[in-house]
């Protein structure tokens, strides 16, 4: 008998994570966070009308916040996931509750309380929904157990 078996070969790419270096050291995101943040900082420092030391103030953090964009992580995450977050968060509509006051009961007229389609559908109270769903536990245990059991005395009986 002749068997013939045909293996095709795949390259896996490995080490996806990792961001091609094209830039020397950098990569061409951290390349463009790092050249942006010192083309605005050097048109801050050019186009400001304050002396050296204001100018430098005032440009420093786009030099910082381009270096935090190309080289920070947090939680092996970009920096830029953070500041999208932080932007979403703020701007973002949120909902406050603050000391909730419980609702009271409000008591129903008769007009309210007949079903205008005739049907009965029972209510459960919270403790009476408790002892259903306790008695449907012990009822499927029960079950289990005795299918446990039968499947034991099966076995036995084969023997």
């Amino acid at each position: 008998m002749l068997h013939v078996i045909c293996y095709m070969r795949f390259q896996v790419p490995q080490f996806i994570e990792v961001e091609d270096k094209i830039f020397g050291p950098l990569s061409i995101k951290q390349f463009i966070y790092v050249v942006g943040g010192a083309g605005l900082s050097f048109l801050i420092y050019r186009l400001a009308p304050f002396n050296f030391v204001f100018k430098v103030m005032v440009a420093a953090p786009a030099v910082i916040l381009g270096a935090l964009l190309a080289f920070y992580k947090i939680n092996d995450k970009p920096f830029i996931f953070a500041v999208e977050s932080a932007i979403r968060y703020f701007f973002g509509i949120k909902l406050y509750i603050w000391k909730k006051q419980p609702k009271k009961p409000e008591k129903k007229r008769e007009e309210e309380k007949e079903d205008v389609s005739g049907l009965y559908v029972p209510r459960l109270s919270d403790s009476r929904l408790k002892d259903l769903t306790w008695s449907l536990d012990i009822a499927e245990n029960k079950n289990l157990g005795a299918k446990e059991s039968m499947g034991k005395n099966n076995a036995n009986t084969t023997k």
